[in-house]
């Protein structure tokens, strides 16, 4: 069984090397979706141009059309581990998320989305998520749901004025003598161009990182990001010496092997001023991280 999902489009940016076709260009821009699907959908007249026209598996590409598709996915398998929702009010709703759900359909997930099983459970189809998390990470997602009062609750990442805070298990190949890190790097897309490196130039991330204890060769941290670039807690932790376990972008792409746990980063905590009531608000994430060890706090470790 498909299931198709509202109209989406894609914009073709001018290119140093073009591909020679649009269906070239979807190819690789969506290495996910099997070459083979895309051509198909080609040929089924189910990718177009702004004006309703079906592209062809020729048709050359041309740098500034918009082109527009149904995704499609297949049916989906059941989450493994399902959301907690901790609190809802007529504004806002807090989910805890568990490892491996996304938070808005992207690529094969629809169905398995925390959006899409928030909407199904509370039929608030009006619900929107204010922030996001990558679908590796687990804990706590704002939602609106309230449309009226959103943009009030969107100004508080903008204007940074909400706290938030991330616990990760990373990897410690040596004693580190720090405790305590301020990261400020700019963060810019990388190679393979999912990933994010940190380059040269004005600073665009922040985050300011704690060892909090120690278990032989693993550190448990608190992460407190004052940015929200794409993986910037990954790239700032490799950046100090301490990959978080179950990263596979990180230090190198590799495909998952049998036994790794989950990305070891959690969005533990956040805390607020309710922009409607004027109330403090404070959540706390309920999932747990794998630390298989006995930690002891940084401070008590020479």
């Amino acid at each position: 069984m498909i299931l198709r999902m509202g109209r989406s489009r894609l914009y073709l940016p001018k290119l140093e090397s073009p591909p020679k076709t649009i269906l070239a260009h979807l190819m690789a821009h969506f290495p996910n979706v099997a070459a083979e699907v895309w051509r198909e959908r080609v040929e089924r007249n189910q990718i177009t141009l702004e004006d309703g026209t079906a592209i062809t598996t020729i048709q050359p590409y041309q740098h500034g059309l918009t082109i527009y598709y149904e995704r499609e996915v297949a049916e989906e398998p059941p989450a493994l581990d399902p959301e907690t929702i901790l609190y809802q009010d007529a504004n806002i709703l807090v989910a805890d998320k568990p490892h491996g759900m996304p938070v808005t359909p992207a690529g094969d997930y629809v169905e398995r989305t925390l959006l899409h099983r928030l909407q199904k459970s509370t039929g608030l189809n009006a619900l929107s998520p204010i922030h996001r998390l990558d679908r590796d990470t687990a804990g706590l997602v704002l939602f609106s749901t309230n449309p009226e009062t959103r943009a009030l609750f969107h100004r508080l990442f903008e204007t940074r004025s909400i706290h938030r805070e991330y616990l990760a298990v990373a990897h410690l190949a040596r004693p580190h003598a720090h405790k305590h890190w301020l990261i400020e790097s700019r963060i810019e897309a990388g190679e393979p161009w999912f990933t994010q490196r940190i380059v040269d130039g004005l600073p665009n991330a922040k985050t300011v990182i704690e060892l909090i204890a120690v278990s032989a060769e693993r550190g448990l941290f608190r992460l407190t990001p004052g940015t929200g670039k794409k993986h910037q807690l990954r790239v700032h932790m490799l950046s100090i010496g301490a990959p978080i376990v179950g990263d596979i972008l990180y230090p190198i792409v590799r495909e998952p092997e049998d036994g790794d746990p989950p990305l070891q980063l959690l969005a533990s905590r956040l805390d607020f001023t309710d922009p409607v009531s004027g109330e403090d608000r404070s959540f706390s994430s309920l999932r747990r991280l794998e630390t298989k060890g006995v930690f002891q706090r940084s401070d008590a470790v020479s």
